[in-house]
């Protein structure tokens, strides 16, 4: 059997350097678009055969090769020719080995710079839905959570000191919001990249009669991309994705940086399963939460990966580069690290416990109940200001003589304020203040319950 060629090689005087091998290379990585290049050349091939550019008996040959590639590659008995660049020409040149000129027609009226961009959207529509699905069950986990411990109260922190009390679900429905604006960002991208690109050549088109519209719905597009040029040059869309990996990757560094705090003797909030835990080589009590931190420090991955797609994008000239190639080596990176991000956080979430005794027992450290006191004084009549500086002052005496708000008599409150009256205990104490919470999605555990009832609906949808 002959050699393959390489798809420009007549044009140039000489055979390519090794090391000009090695460096233009993608199949390494690129490989993983094999079943999105074998679709897009089966709509292109049956799109060519309506066009009558192609037989009907080259276009049984074509498919039937190209599903015999499928197979072996799936197989692992396909063998990856590095000297070929790419998938789109490895999977070509063994088409052609196997069914001869019917498989030479098959790049009709197409370039690899439409082909690669169809590819990678084709690749990336399904891609976002693997991680939406993921993002899915780690909401779940969550709500799962966050339903045991609707009624358990824990601090909220601004500047990561006490503030006010909370429902622990409170905190935990937190992330479930954060991850469904992610949701939401990947189902846009989604949107914005579901346009087929086929058809639009090396970047003029074909003067070959080709139907673009055929091809889109063939392969689940809602529409073709209208100018040819932007088609081939641009990857912003490779560009969003990541970016929304980083979101995501941003929201689970932040859970990761809570319950590496939560789980340290100090805080003792949370105990993490041991199943997520290592230990020290050297200390023998040690239980590190490592998952937890690899998580958080594959952010910067992630970061690193936006960061070289949009320097890739910037200054290039208009039309195809073919800096491009490595925009799909940190694509790649971008969604394997946060397919492996979110199952590890969802397996964590499912198995931690909250310390909730540990918890309780020291509620009302910290002067949670202060600005409780102030509004309770807003509804005595006092200015909201004047009732800040008041209960600054309490506070201030409080700390003084170590001890909480709720201990104070009435005798000294009022030494403060005459509005303050016995009734002044029911909105003191990090329980009352946590169910005294009125508006629409506050910290409490009845707004809990109830928002606890609407994920669970929304999810399942």
């Amino acid at each position: 059997m002959a050699e393959p060629q390489k798809s420009w090689e007549h044009r140039l005087a000489k055979a390519t350097d090794s090391l000009a091998i090695d460096f233009v290379e993608s199949l390494s990585f690129d490989q993983r678009l094999y079943k999105y290049d074998i679709a897009g050349s089966i709509a292109h091939a049956e799109m060519l055969c309506e066009q009558k550019l192609l037989t009907k008996d080259d276009l049984k040959q074509i498919k039937d090769g190209l599903f015999e590639i499928a197979h072996e590659i799936e197989d692992g008995k396909f063998k990856f020719d590095k000297t070929l660049e790419d998938i789109h020409m490895a999977i070509e040149a063994a088409l052609i080995a196997k069914v001869g000129d019917a498989g030479k027609k098959l790049h009709t009226g197409r370039s690899r710079n439409d082909q690669v961009a169809t590819d990678i959207r084709l690749w990336m529509r399904d891609e976002i839905e693997v991680v939406q699905a993921k993002i899915n069950l780690l909401q779940k986990a969550f709500v799962k959570l966050a339903e045991k411990y609707t009624r358990d109260i824990m601090p909220a922190f601004t500047h990561f000191q006490r503030a006010q009390p909370i429902s622990i679900a409170a905190y935990l429905l937190s992330f479930v919001e954060q991850l469904n604006r992610d949701n939401l960002r990947l189902k846009n991208c989604r949107t914005i990249l579901n346009v087929s690109p086929l058809g639009s050549g090396a970047i003029a088109g074909s003067s070959l009669p080709l139907d673009r519209k055929k091809t889109a719905s063939l392969l689940g597009f809602s529409d073709i991309t209208y100018n040819t040029i932007d088609s081939v040059s641009d990857r912003d869309f490779c560009a969003e994705f990541v970016f929304d990996c980083c979101l995501i990757s941003t929201h689970l560094s932040k859970l990761a940086e809570d319950w590496i705090v939560f789980s340290t003797t100090e805080f003792d909030f949370i105990r993490i399963d041991d199943a997520f835990c290592t230990s020290s080589s050297m200390m023998p009590q040690k239980r590190n939460p490592d998952m937890l931190e690899l998580m958080r420090g594959k952010t910067g991955s992630l970061y690193g990966s936006l960061m070289a797609i949009l320097t890739i994008l910037k200054a290039l000239p208009t039309g195809y580069n073919r800096d491009l190639q490595d925009d799909k080596r940190h694509v790649f990176s971008a969604s394997d690290t946060i397919e492996a991000c979110i199952d590890m956080a969802c397996a964590i979430v499912e198995n931690t416990v909250f310390k909730t005794e540990k918890i309780s027992a020291n509620i009302d450290k910290g002067f949670l109940d202060a600005t409780a006191l102030a509004e309770y004084l807003v509804k005595k009549g006092v200015p909201f200001r004047t009732a800040h500086g008041i209960v600054g002052s309490l506070v201030a005496k409080c700390e003084k003589e170590n001890k909480s708000l709720g201990e104070t008599s009435i005798e000294d409150f009022k030494k403060f304020s005459d509005v303050i009256c016995e009734d002044v205990y029911k909105s003191l104490g990090g329980k009352n203040v946590a169910n005294s919470y009125a508006t629409a999605s506050a910290a409490s555990p009845a707004e809990m319950a109830a928002q606890i009832n609407y994920w669970k609906k929304h999810l399942e949808k």
